[in-house]
């Protein structure tokens, strides 16, 4: 597919009350190796961000682990605190040098992280403020109170999960509204499907981390290789627009550092498949 005119075709959702495009972009990887540290180019990472909102991306994903504390930064440094981009950060893991992520979701913590990612996105109230990863060292219900309180009190627009299976969706939803579930899912990778199908029966935004992972993309290239030739597209493409057309609630965050790469993410989004070729591919790791 050509680059030659870059917009953000990916159909709207509502995140609260909040309209974003379907496709938006993660910033894990404007960090160093391990997503650890500054990247070698600093520039260049703030003018990825600003460029994934010129081409219509209104939808940001990053984390306080991210670095830690580097992505959230870049994004403040490189965009601010738009009315038109909805910003979504996530608390709940800590980070070391040797890139373990490990889960903390105490309740102090979370209230503490949320002030310093306040301070580093530049912003009064975080658009979508999301609980990382569940802690076995800590009550499931307590980390998310946490959230519902720092959205009553006004630091937090909306709630969100991430890597919670269906049971602890429908527990958090007797505390709080939830906006946003993120879970890891791809053509190849289906295991959160019982919480995407969750999410498709109320309306609740699913966002796909690693939703065009290459081990996962490699394991259908033949198929992948043949749809995406058809179009004069890549593989890439070809799994991205597949995700859009998986479900309504779906909301794809392909994360990288190079424009290039991120320009092509968003002319997925211009791609058409078949119904037969959604249904190929849809039946490839069923």
């Amino acid at each position: 597919m050509s680059n030659s005119s870059i917009t953000n075709e990916s159909g709207t959702f509502e995140i609260g009350e909040t309209t974003v495009h379907r496709l938006g972009f993660g910033s894990m990887r404007l960090c160093g190796d391990d997503i650890i540290g500054s990247p070698e180019d600093e520039e260049t990472a703030r003018e990825v961000v600003q460029r994934a909102v010129d081409c219509g991306i209104d939808l940001i994903d990053t984390a306080d682990s991210y670095g830690p504390a580097v992505s959230e930064r870049l994004i403040g440094e490189a965009i601010g605190d738009p009315d038109d981009v909805l910003v979504a950060t996530k608390a709940g893991l800590l980070r070391n040098r040797e890139g373990e992520w490990i889960a903390h979701g105490d309740p102090d913590y979370i209230r503490n992280q949320v002030l310093t990612s306040l301070d580093r996105l530049r912003t009064d109230t975080i658009d979508l403020y999301q609980f990382h990863r569940p802690d076995g060292d800590t009550d499931f219900e307590d980390s998310v109170a946490a959230f519902a309180e720092l959205k009553d009190e006004g630091l937090v627009r909306e709630v969100g999960l991430s890597n919670v299976s269906p049971e602890l969706i429908d527990q958090a939803r007797e505390q709080v509204d939830v906006a946003t579930v993120q879970n890891r899912y791809n053509l190849n990778d289906r295991g959160a499907a019982d919480s995407l199908e969750v999410c498709a029966e109320n309306d609740i935004g699913f966002i796909p981390w690693a939703p065009i992972n290459g081990d996962d993309l490699a394991a259908h290239g033949d198929l992948l290789d043949d749809i995406a030739e058809a179009h004069d597209a890549t593989r890439r493409q070809v799994a991205l627009a597949w995700l859009l057309e998986r479900a309504d609630v779906m909301l794809p965050i392909p994360g990288t550092s190079d424009p290039a790469h991120l320009e092509s993410n968003v002319a997925a989004t211009q791609l058409s498949l078949s119904d037969d070729e959604v249904q190929r591919l849809t039946d490839a790791a069923e």
